[in-house]
């Protein structure tokens, strides 16, 4: 795959960007996947009200099968080995963020992979939530690119293997944790009863 001519169209796009449109964009590669940790929170918290133990088994899903899409993204990335295009691609302007190291391998990107397993088992579990999560992961993407230190089939792949790992990870593994939320709901351990939280009358 060659798309060092679209980083390069990007990058060039970034370094003729307002200053306080570069700083957003640095800000939010750098600190972006924080707010997946919040809605992570916040998912788990609603669930815990909810009736019946598969909401919950869902919200309880979202960080592992994100933490799965990473590490499937950083297995490929250790297998391609493919350099930095702040590195490696001749006459693109200057990233704006540093360059990682040698052998911080470019392909895929785990920031896309993180996000984009985060953005469709967040979905999965409160469908409304891809209209926030999906723009979400691809704005993060986009910031890999804009800030100069991945290739946009970086980015691309990235997303990718997050969303189908995480997809898949949750549709295994929904009904046995729902089976084990269940438990921990009905047992008379506190803190098991107290993370499940007490269910509702309401429907999920």
């Amino acid at each position: 795959m060659d798309s060092s001519g679209l980083y390069r169209d990007i990058t060039d796009s970034a370094h003729e960007a307002p200053g306080w449109v570069q700083s957003a964009f640095e800000a939010w590669t750098e600190y972006g996947l924080l707010l997946f940790g919040l809605l992570f929170i916040a998912v788990w918290w609603r669930a815990r009200g909810r009736r019946g133990p598969r909401p919950l088994a869902l919200a309880v899903l979202a960080p592992l099968a994100t933490a799965l899409g990473y590490v499937a993204s950083e297995a490929v990335k250790s297998f391609v080995e493919e350099d930095r295009p702040c590195r490696a691609v001749a006459r693109a302007a200057v990233s704006l963020v540093p360059c990682p190291p040698p052998g911080d391998w470019s392909f895929p990107s785990n920031h896309s992979a993180i996000a984009g397993a985060a953005a469709v088992a967040l979905a999965l579990a409160v469908r409304r939530l891809a209209l926030l999560t999906v723009p979400l992961a691809l704005l993060m993407a986009y910031s890999r690119v804009f800030v100069g230190v991945h290739y946009p089939h970086d980015v691309g792949i990235g997303l990718l293997t997050g969303g189908i790992v995480a997809a898949l990870a949750v549709l295994a593994l929904a009904g046995p944790t729902s089976t084990i939320t269940g438990a921990m709901r009905a047992s008379d351990n506190p803190a098991a009863r107290w993370f499940t939280g007490p269910g509702s009358a309401h429907r999920a």
